[in-house]
């Protein structure tokens, strides 16, 4: 599958443009960046890592999980009522998931009874500037079908 050679992209700038745009619209602004998803091709980020970061980010509940935990760290029913719709199960397969991508991180609090806690770590806390720029393109292109 692969000829020796990687092709290159970057989403970065892009994502960039999307949520300054985003922020813009939401400002009043009437001038809104130039730079295009063109511009975005045009910049080295490898494959590979595109395609794991939304082989991760795509799987059903994932971002929400990922958004709830922007607000800090949280036990894993506060997670699971704050998501209408998310099964038991698949929150456990999820937070492991996540942890093993190493985005969050489970962490026993020893008391009685014994607390555990999920947060994102410094990956996972990274990531929300992203999340974030997503949010902001779907509100300005998909909330409004």
């Amino acid at each position: 599958m692969s000829s020796g050679k990687e092709t290159v992209v970057t989403l970065a700038p892009f994502l960039a443009t999307v949520y300054t745009a985003g922020m813009a619209k939401r400002s009043g602004a009437t001038a809104l960046p130039t730079a295009t998803a063109t511009d975005a091709i045009a910049q080295p980020l490898r494959c590979d890592s595109f395609t794991h970061v939304f082989n991760i980010l795509g799987k059903r509940w994932t971002g929400l999980i990922l958004r709830e935990l922007m607000g800090g760290a949280r036990r894993y029913n506060e997670i699971l009522t704050a998501i209408p719709g998310l099964s038991d199960p698949l929150l456990t397969q999820r937070l492991r998931e996540l942890a093993a991508e190493g985005l969050l991180q489970r962490r026993v609090i020893p008391s009685q009874p014994v607390r555990v806690e999920y947060a994102l770590t410094p990956a996972g806390r990274d990531l929300q500037e992203a999340l974030r720029a997503l949010d902001a393109w779907g509100a300005r292109w998909l909330v409004a079908r």
